[in-house]
Protein backbone atom coordinates (compact mmCIF):
# COMPACT_ATOMS: atom_id res chain seq x y z
CA UNK A 1 0.00 0.00 0.00
CA UNK A 2 2.78 2.27 0.79
CA UNK A 3 4.34 1.95 -2.74
CA UNK A 4 1.20 2.96 -4.67
CA UNK A 5 0.81 5.76 -2.00
CA UNK A 6 4.58 7.20 -2.72
CA UNK A 7 3.62 6.45 -6.79
CA UNK A 8 0.60 8.54 -6.24
CA UNK A 9 2.43 11.38 -4.43
CA UNK A 10 5.45 11.50 -6.99
CA UNK A 11 2.71 11.90 -9.48
CA UNK A 12 0.88 14.63 -7.70
CA UNK A 13 4.47 16.18 -7.35
CA UNK A 14 4.70 15.91 -10.68
CA UNK A 15 1.67 17.54 -11.78
CA UNK A 16 2.08 20.82 -9.53
CA UNK A 17 5.16 21.10 -11.15
CA UNK A 18 3.52 20.89 -14.32
CA UNK A 19 1.05 23.36 -13.54
CA UNK A 20 3.21 26.34 -12.81
CA UNK A 21 5.04 25.76 -15.75
CA UNK A 22 1.31 25.79 -18.13
CA UNK A 23 0.84 29.11 -15.87
CA UNK A 24 4.67 30.49 -16.76
CA UNK A 25 3.93 29.82 -20.51
CA UNK A 26 0.00 30.73 -20.57
CA UNK A 27 1.61 34.45 -19.41
CA UNK A 28 3.64 34.87 -22.38
CA UNK A 29 1.24 34.27 -25.07
CA UNK A 30 -2.03 37.06 -25.78
CA UNK A 31 -5.48 36.43 -24.54
CA UNK A 32 -7.86 37.12 -26.98
CA UNK A 33 -8.50 36.76 -30.81
CA UNK A 34 -7.03 38.92 -33.56
CA UNK A 35 -9.83 41.64 -34.94
CA UNK A 36 -8.75 42.60 -38.57
CA UNK A 37 -10.07 45.92 -39.90
CA UNK A 38 -10.06 47.35 -43.14
CA UNK A 39 -10.13 51.11 -43.62
CA UNK A 40 -8.95 52.71 -47.19
CA UNK A 41 -8.03 49.68 -48.14
CA UNK A 42 -5.35 49.43 -45.35
CA UNK A 43 -5.62 46.15 -42.88
CA UNK A 44 -5.41 47.30 -38.88
CA UNK A 45 -5.18 44.72 -36.47
CA UNK A 46 -6.25 44.24 -32.80
CA UNK A 47 -6.16 41.60 -29.97
CA UNK A 48 -10.04 41.97 -28.39
CA UNK A 49 -9.97 40.03 -25.37
CA UNK A 50 -12.30 40.24 -22.23
CA UNK A 51 -11.01 42.14 -18.99
CA UNK A 52 -14.30 40.91 -17.27
CA UNK A 53 -17.65 38.59 -17.85
CA UNK A 54 -19.16 42.44 -18.96
CA UNK A 55 -16.32 44.36 -20.07
CA UNK A 56 -14.54 43.93 -23.84
CA UNK A 57 -10.98 45.25 -24.40
CA UNK A 58 -9.55 46.21 -28.07
CA UNK A 59 -5.62 46.91 -28.17
CA UNK A 60 -4.55 48.32 -31.33
CA UNK A 61 -1.24 46.37 -32.17
CA UNK A 62 -1.35 48.50 -36.01
CA UNK A 63 -0.66 47.32 -39.71
CA UNK A 64 0.87 44.11 -39.44
CA UNK A 65 2.84 42.05 -41.68
CA UNK A 66 1.83 38.70 -42.86
CA UNK A 67 4.37 36.78 -40.84
CA UNK A 68 3.18 38.73 -37.50
CA UNK A 69 0.00 37.90 -37.72
CA UNK A 70 0.60 34.27 -38.38
CA UNK A 71 2.68 34.56 -34.89
CA UNK A 72 0.06 35.92 -33.01
CA UNK A 73 -2.27 33.17 -34.58
CA UNK A 74 0.22 31.04 -33.64
CA UNK A 75 0.87 32.53 -30.39
CA UNK A 76 -2.93 32.61 -29.49
CA UNK A 77 -3.72 29.02 -30.79
CA UNK A 78 -1.01 27.84 -28.50
CA UNK A 79 -3.04 29.20 -26.06
CA UNK A 80 -5.91 27.41 -26.36
CA UNK A 81 -3.94 24.03 -26.01
CA UNK A 82 -2.40 25.32 -22.82
CA UNK A 83 -5.40 26.32 -21.22
CA UNK A 84 -7.16 22.86 -22.11
CA UNK A 85 -4.06 21.12 -21.08
CA UNK A 86 -3.80 23.34 -17.83
CA UNK A 87 -7.60 22.24 -16.84
CA UNK A 88 -6.60 18.65 -17.30
CA UNK A 89 -3.81 19.27 -15.27
CA UNK A 90 -6.12 21.10 -12.83
CA UNK A 91 -8.88 18.06 -12.65
CA UNK A 92 -5.66 15.77 -12.06
CA UNK A 93 -3.90 17.72 -9.34
CA UNK A 94 -7.82 17.58 -7.14
CA UNK A 95 -8.37 13.88 -7.81
CA UNK A 96 -5.08 13.10 -6.20
CA UNK A 97 -5.53 14.96 -3.63
CA UNK A 98 -8.54 13.49 -2.56
CA UNK A 99 -7.18 10.23 -3.08
CA UNK A 100 -4.36 11.13 -0.98
CA UNK A 101 -6.19 13.56 1.57
CA UNK A 102 -3.92 16.01 1.11
CA UNK A 103 -5.37 19.19 1.49
CA UNK A 104 -4.22 22.43 -0.79
CA UNK A 105 -1.57 24.92 -0.17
Amino acid sequence: MELVKSVLQEELEYAVRLKSRYEELLAECPKGSLIRRKIKRADYFYLSYRESPLKVKQKYLGRLSKEEVRDYKEKIEKRKKLEKSLKEVKQKILYLRKTLHVKAR
